[in-house]
């Protein structure tokens, strides 16, 4: 890579570096392995930064590499691990900053317990707000598959959160 290209992707790591990893967490709910996503998500982004043509696809190609690469890792038979229902303790001094932690650690334990696919579909449409279409391009599937997914993602979430599915609700 020449210089000019370097720079421009160095631009583009520093401009969307956080956002990639914070998509890899909701994909996999640890941060450890999020920034390893991410990173494999980045070198594969450079590697192939000469041949892309379209600068304005970036975001999606960088987005396939993480769902794909968390996908992947979850086929692994290692990584069939049960993930804990023990969070680590936060202080909570406000109480509404102590609903929201509350909210958001029920929302990533049901979230753990979606199928890798069906999860990949849920972060996509509803946390990182992608349409059908945009979500079938960056997972290469059809719309259709992204709208059964959808269904019954939320139907796995539902059943995972239970009666905490209440709780997740605004108040009237």
């Amino acid at each position: 890579m020449d210089q000019r290209d370097e720079q421009e992707f160095a631009e583009y790591f520093v401009a969307r570096r956080e956002a990639v990893r914070r998509t890899a967490y909701l994909l996999c709910g640890d941060w450890h392995r999020a920034d390893d996503f991410a990173q494999t998500a980045f070198v594969a982004l450079h590697r192939r930064w000469r041949k892309i043509r379209d600068k304005q696809a970036l975001d999606a190609y960088v987005r396939r590499s993480v769902v794909r690469a968390v996908i992947d890792e979850s086929r692994r038979p290692w990584r069939r691990e049960k993930f804990t229902d023990e969070m680590p303790e936060s202080p909570a001094t406000d109480n509404e900053i102590g609903e929201t932690v509350a909210t958001r650690e029920a929302l990533m334990k049901g979230l753990r317990r979606v199928p890798p696919r069906q999860r990949a579909v849920l972060v996509l449409r509803f946390l990182e707000g992608l349409d059908v279409t945009a979500t079938a391009e960056a997972l290469k599937c059809s719309e259709g598959t992204v709208k059964s997914q959808t269904a019954r993602g939320l139907a796995a979430l539902r059943e995972a959160l239970g009666d905490t599915i209440d709780d997740l609700r605004p108040a009237s």
